[in-house]
Formats: structure tokens, C-alpha cells, sequence
């Protein structure tokens, strides 16, 4: 028989893994971010606070939010190899009780959103309208189209909304499209796309939608970057600070027109490999291209309150 005295002595100190889990846990909330990692945090966070301000969300509402923001990211992206998350390593991780984690996780099990049908709908026609060589000016412009197809045939909005859906008549999307400023009707009755891209002007669930794709996207481009995750996505800006009034509108302008032109350069490639790219076998992938212009007095930076 072995002796037990031995084998103990020989292993004098029995892991306690509770104990070990407890210590990480201390030391990693009691680590300090970068001063300049908590500087770029703050000011990602400033206009996110004020809209948040603006539209009744508190910051009790905010920590609820992050809670389960923290606790979907864990258990999604930092897992360890194939082993199953657990709700100790989620907590351990995120430094968000075990007890909420186990609840947030079982609310997250319940159905996944999905893109309302409206914005699917909208989206995938002003690709068609402003990518489709017959729906195109010299210039490349999106034409503006008659209502019915009675009066253009193939070129006109009826037509354009039968070539996407055969379910939804156009007359609804029209009403709706007018509704959120997205088109507006000419002296001549024709359709005119007003924005070239399906950014509603009013509607504020369709603004809210393309708010959280639009910023999603382009900081998870940024946050890959700085990460070095892999080859690094397109991410750049100009910025200047010594401009007045006259010189930013300019600019702005410029932008504008630049900014469009570029857009709708994209969109009609990418129309254009999405047939090609029907019959392949490979995993599909989504992309995003977008373009911003902002100004604000120069001086903001020091209102925002940065460290």
C-alpha cells in the first residue's frame, strides 16, 4: 500500500484553483489600461455620451449595456481553442459577477436581431439604382425615374423596385422613401434620389440602424489595426486646424463630391463580382466602404476635457 504520508509530503501544497482564479481576478482588475489607450477611449466615448444624453439613456442603462457587451465579446472572441466557455472564465475576463454573467448569457441565447426588412430593401435597391449602367447618367449620376413603368418602361422606380422585390409594391416604397427624405419627386414627376446612398434624412430607427452599422464597422477596422490582428484594413483621415468658416465649407464640398464619387465607384465593382461571385463555393464575407467629414472649432479638444 502506498504511503500516503509520503505521497502528501512530496506534493506539499495542493493547487487550489479557487484561490488561483480569485488572484487573477485581483490582478486583472486592479491593472491600469495605458494612459493613451484611456485617452483614445474618452474621446471615442464623448459624442457617444452626448447622444446618449440627448435620447434618455442613463448612465445605469449604459453600465447594464456594457455588461452584456463585455460578457458577448468574451465568450465569443476569447475563447481557448475548442474548450466551451465557461461563466468563472467570462467573469475572470471581464470582471462582471458570475451571477450576471450566467444571466446575460441565457438572455443572449434568445432570438438574434436581424436588418428590419425596410433597410434591407431600401439598401439593395440604391445599389441597383446608383450601380446599374442603365439607371446611369454620362456622368455616372443616378437618373431620376418616372413613378410607373406605364409611362419608362424598364427606367422608371416601378420597374427598378420589381427587378429587387416582387413582394412590395413600389407605390409603398415610394411613400415611405418620401416620408424618410431619401427621394423626392421633380417638376416632371420623376423619382430623385436625394442622398445617392440609403441614408434616411428623417426616421430615426432607419438613422439608429446605419449609425451602428456604419460606427461598428469602422471601429472594428481601426481596433484591427491598432491590434495588429493580421494585414491591416484601409483606415485614413486629413485633418487640418487652421481653417476658417469659407475654407471648411470648401472642403466640405470637395469631400462631398470626392467622398460620392469614390462610393458609387465601389459599389458598381462590387455589384459586379457579387454576380460573378454566385456560383462560388468559398466562404462568403461582407465589406463595408464608407466616407465621413466632420469640423468643429479648434479648440474642442480642450472642451471635451481630454487628458
Amino acid at each position: 500500500m502506498p504511503d500516503v504520508k509520503h505521497f502528501c509530503e512530496s506534493f506539499p501544497r495542493v493547487i487550489d484553483w479557487h484561490e488561483i482564479l480569485m488572484q487573477s481576478k485581483s490582478h486583472m482588475e486592479n491593472a491600469t489600461p495605458s494612459k493613451t489607450l484611456v485617452k483614445a477611449l474618452r474621446q471615442v466615448l464623448h459624442p457617444l455620451v452626448r447622444l446618449m444624453l440627448a435620447n434618455g439613456v442613463t448612465y445605469p442603462f449604459l453600465i447594464e449595456l456594457l455588461k452584456s457587451v463585455f460578457v458577448a465579446v468574451a465568450e465569443r472572441e476569447f475563447r481557448i481553442g475548442d474548450k466551451p466557455q465557461t461563466d468563472s472564465r467570462i467573469s475572470l475576463l471581464t470582471g462582471v459577477h458570475r451571477k450576471d454573467v450566467r444571466r446575460l448569457r441565457q438572455i443572449a441565447r434568445g432570438p438574434a436581431e436581424t436588418t428590419p426588412a425596410t433597410i434591407s430593401l431600401g439598401a439593395q435597391l440604391v445599389a441597383v439604382w446608383t450601380g446599374s449602367p442603365q439607371y446611369l447618367d454620362p456622368d455616372g449620376h443616378p437618373l431620376p425615374l418616372a413613378r410607373l413603368a406605364s409611362v419608362a418602361g424598364e427606367l422608371s422606380f416601378e420597374s427598378l423596385v420589381a427587378s429587387v422585390s416582387k413582394d412590395i409594391r413600389s407605390r409603398a416604397v415610394l411613400d415611405e422613401w418620401l416620408r424618410l427624405g431619401v427621394v423626392r419627386l421633380d417638376d416632371e414627376d420623376r423619382v430623385v434620389l436625394n442622398t445617392e446612398a440609403f441614408v434616411p434624412q428623417k426616421g430615426f430607427d432607419e438613422k439608429m440602424f446605419y449609425f451602428g452599422h456604419n460606427l461598428h464597422d469602422h471601429i472594428a477596422a481601426a481596433a484591427h489595426n491598432v491590434m495588429g490582428q493580421g494585414a491591416p484594413y484601409l483606415e485614413r483621415s486629413v485633418h487640418y486646424d487652421g481653417l476658417d468658416g469659407r475654407s471648411m465649407f470648401d472642403l466640405a464640398e470637395l469631400a462631398e463630391r470626392a467622398g460620392m464619387q469614390a462610393a458609387l465607384t465601389v459599389n458598381r465593382k462590387a455589384m459586379e463580382l457579387e454576380k460573378r461571385d454566385v456560383t462560388s463555393t468559398e466562404p462568403k464575407q461582407r465589406i463595408t466602404f464608407g466616407i465621413y467629414f466632420y469640423s468643429e472649432p479648434a479648440d474642442s479638444e480642450i472642451k471635451h476635457g481630454h487628458e
